[in-house]
Formats: C-alpha cells, sequence, structure tokens
C-alpha cells in the first residue's frame, strides 16, 4: 500500500525521534514517525499502577547539566522533585552488612585509600578524552584494547576495593565490566561531566525525578504531532533511490527526502539497507550489543525505612542479591518503593527464574537491610528491557574492546540521507535520556540545514 510522500521518516519514538520530530514541527518541515511499539518513550516507560501510583520502568532520573532535560520541563510546566537521599545507607560487602553515609561506603583504611586513588585516577583519564573523538587521545589505541575489567583488577590492591568499584560501575555501564573497553569506559564518563556526577545523587545523574513519570515529558513534546505517529509499524526495509528513499513497514511503502533512524544498534542492525550500509558501519553493528538491566520495585503502603534513618540504599556484592538498591517513592510519600537493579550476569540469572522466585529472592534481601516491616509489600513488579522486542536492553549499546580505535564515529554519520540518532549517538551524555534528545535534536538540524541549502 503506497502512503503519501512526506519529506522525513522518523523510525522510533523513543526521546531521540521525538525531539528530532518536534524539531521539524517547529521548522515546518512535513515529517511522519514509525513506531514499532504501541506507545512512545522508547527505553522510557511510566506504567501507571492507579490513578497515584506510578513506576518508571525505564528511565527515570535527571541531573545537573543535563540542561536540554531542564529546558523541557520548563517548557511544558512539568515539575520534577529531590531523590530522597538522607540516612543510612547499606553495604552488603562480602557478607558483612554495614552502614554509611554519603558516597564512600565504610571500608578498612587500606580499601578506602586504594579506592579513592583509583577513582581519582579514572577521573584524571576521562579528563584528557575528547568526546567528539576519543579516538585522537595519544593512548587511546592502547585503553581501547583494554576492558574495563582488566584495569580495575590491575589497579585494586585489596578486594573489597575491586567489589565496591565494581558494583559502581556495573551500576553506572549496565554491564559485566569484561564487555566494554577501558576507552569507552572513560569516554562515557568525560560524556557524562565526570565520574562524581555519574554516581551521585546530590548533584549527579540521579539527583532529580519526574512527578507522574519520564513518559509524561515525551507525551507533552510530542502532544502537537501525535497524528503524525504511526504506532505498531516496525520498518522492515529502506531502499536509497537516486532521488528519494522508500521506507517498507509491513505492507505500507512511503517515500521520502531523508530518514532519521534511532532505533538501538540490534535494532538497527536487523532493517535492510538497499544499497546497504557502510562497510565500517555493518561491521560496528555486528558487535554492538545493548545493556542488560532489570528494575525491580517492592512497594509498601509507606517508606517506613525513612523512620528508621534508612536512606533506602543499598550497594551489595553478593552475586544472589541486586547491585544496588534506591528509594524510588513519590513525592509525597505516600507510598513506600524500594527499586533495586539486576545487572549483567545477575539480571541473566534473576529473569530465569519465575515472579514469585524472584519476588521472594528480594524479599530476603530487603528483610535482612530493614527489618521484618519489609516482609509485608503491598505488591511486586519487576521489568527487563531485555525482555521488550523492540528495545533489546538497557540503558545503551555497549562498545567493546577495539571498537572506537576501529571504527571511530561509524555509528553517528550521515549515509547519504540516512541519519543517526538514539542516546548511542550523542557526544554528550552518551547512554542517557539528554543524549537522546540531543542526538535527535542534531539529526533533525542536518536536516534542516540541507533543506535550506537546497532551496538556495
Amino acid at each position: 500500500m503506497k502512503i503519501p510522500s512526506t519529506e522525513v521518516i522518523i523510525v522510533g519514538a523513543g526521546f531521540s525521534g521525538i525531539a528530532a520530530a518536534k524539531k521539524l514541527h517547529e521548522a515546518g518541515i512535513s515529517f511522519k514517525i514509525l513506531e514499532a511499539r504501541d506507545r512512545i518513550g522508547g527505553r522510557v516507560y511510566t506504567r501507571y499502577l492507579q490513578e497515584d501510583l506510578y513506576l518508571d520502568l525505564g528511565g527515570q532520573w535527571i541531573g545537573p547539566t543535563q540542561d536540554r532535560m531542564y529546558e523541557l520541563c520548563k517548557e511544558y510546566g512539568i515539575s520534577y522533585f529531590e531523590t530522597f537521599d538522607e540516612g543510612k545507607n547499606i553495604l552488603n560487602l562480602r557478607g558483612k552488612i554495614r552502614t554509611y553515609k554519603g558516597i564512600i561506603p565504610k571500608m578498612d583504611p587500606i580499601s578506602l585509600i586504594n579506592l579513592d586513588i583509583l577513582m581519582r585516577k579514572l577521573e584524571r583519564m576521562a579528563k584528557k578524552i575528547d568526546v567528539h573523538a576519543p579516538w585522537a587521545h595519544p593512548k587511546a589505541s592502547t585503553w581501547d584494547q583494554i576492558t574495563l575489567e582488566a584495569f580495575l583488577r590491575k589497579n585494586s590492591k585489596t578486594k573489597s576495593c575491586y567489589e565496591v568499584i565494581k558494583v559502581g560501575c556495573e551500576t553506572i555501564f549496565a554491564c559485566e565490566l569484561h564487555e566494554i573497553s577501558l576507552l569507552h569506559s572513560l569516554f562515557y564518563i568525560r560524556s557524562g561531566t565526570s565520574l562524581d556526577s555519574l554516581i551521585n545523587i546530590q548533584e549527579g545523574a540521579q539527583q532529580h525525578r519526574i512527578i507522574g513519570g519520564m513518559q509524561g515529558i515525551a507525551e507533552a513534546m510530542a502532544a502537537p504531532f501525535r497524528d503524525q505517529i504511526q504506532f505498531e509499524s516496525p520498518v522492515d526495509k529502506i531502499i536509497q533511490g537516486a532521488n528519494q528513499l522508500q521506507v517498507i513497514s509491513g505492507e505500507q511503502q512511503i517515500d521520502t527526502n531523508h530518514v532519521i533512524l534511532t532505533v538501538p544498534p540490534p535494532l538497527l542492525k536487523k532493517i535492510h539497507f538497499e544499497p546497504g550500509l557502510s562497510e565500517e558501519k555493518n561491521k560496528l553493528l555486528e558487535n554492538y550489543p545493548m545493556g542488560r538491566v532489570g528494575k525491580c520495585f517492592m512497594i509498601y503502603d509507606r517508606p517506613f525505612w525513612r523512620d528508621k534513618q534508612f536512606s533506602g540504599q543499598v550497594v551489595s556484592d553478593d552475586p544472589r542479591s541486586h547491585q544496588t538498591v534506591f528509594d524510588c517513592s513519590p513525592a509525597d510519600g505516600k507510598y513506600g518503593i524500594l527499586m533495586g537493579f539486576t545487572i549483567g550476569n545477575r539480571a541473566d540469572d534473576y529473569f530465569s527464574k519465575n515472579e514469585e522466585s524472584r519476588k521472594a529472592q528480594m524479599l530476603n534481601q530487603l528483610t535482612q537491610y530493614f527489618g521484618e516491616e519489609a516482609k509485608n509489600p503491598i505488591r511486586y513488579i519487576d521489568f527487563s528491557m531485555s525482555d521488550e522486542p523492540w528495545s533489546k536492553g538497557c540503558y545503551a549499546g555497549l562498545i567493546p574492546t577495539g571498537a572506537w580505535s576501529t571504527w571511530r564515529d561509524a555509528y553517528r554519520k550521515s549515509e547519504g540521507n540516512l541519519h543517526f540518532a538514539g542516546t548511542e549517538a550523542a557526544t554528550v551524555w552518551h547512554g542517557y535520556i539528554e543524549g537522546a534528545v540531543r542526538a535527535g535534536e542534531t539529526a533533525a538540524l542536518k536536516i534542516n540545514q540541507k533543506i535550506q541549502k537546497e532551496s538556495l
């Protein structure tokens, strides 16, 4: 079935696609969005359980230097609130549970000194990375051949230091640390301002949450052009001709002048292109898996742990537990919600069990941390983007050893009138919603500039 042509087709209605569409809409450029899911938001997904109770099953936080996200909140009158960060944190390290305050857990003095030196070393190395060309650093080729895991093992002089930095980095990157290169981790840190920023709540990437849920921002952005979004329409094939492109989705064929692709790398790889994508992009896509993370929510009638002066935050090296736990209660504290991240191999093992077993496992952990009251939740819900066919994982694609120095910026390069967005194409806040927005806006700007140039 032939569909009327449009200037731009956007593949994907996540934050990157919606941000691109917003810019095109403001410029008066015609477009259509093809979205495989039955909703907008992509790797952001707010699920309402009832009118006053919702969960962010995908991305949920914003923080300082994520300027576009705060600007969007202001533009649409969307409120945000401070992530709860008061009281004692819990460290479950090598079978011992202890409490601490601040960012750095309580450990033996040698491990604490080692951890501080190691974190500062990562900061110094990351500051020297050019986010637009990480491969240009004099040591880039060396750093790109080392996994982050190998680097941390080499620089951790005690087991406690290694276990704590490992859990912290797993939570930042959403993967096993052998899956990414040291160079990629340094780029990622620099892209997100600093390691302190990525780790911290206060003055960090987890500082604020959105009242009503993160998906509400995307919904507000899309409101003026929602009728231009076609749901349940995965793109199968794109033919790039001499003058136009043809985008094929099921039985539909749409002629267009430009395409913006915002889908995650494994899904981009599944689209058939004629002619094919560049050799460098195809080679990169051959080994560009997604992060693996599950979000597990235990919901209570109130945040009882706060009465005991607990923050709700947990860090654990126990492979049977979640790497980290956060207080994700609503702004008014009407309900108590503890959210645990299970990541990488732990996530694979956790989600191999049935839901009843997963709930029991988390309840057992929370009871150890917060006492008998933790045994009485009103509901348990978990979710993994790895199980969602149109995400394949979260937070972002993982760049393994050798990829940055070999393929450089191949992923984000336009090819003819094919333009690539999504958070994987971002140089600033790569892997975050902020990065997705910026990448979508950049793709729309490229098209706008090209149209204006051609009209002269």
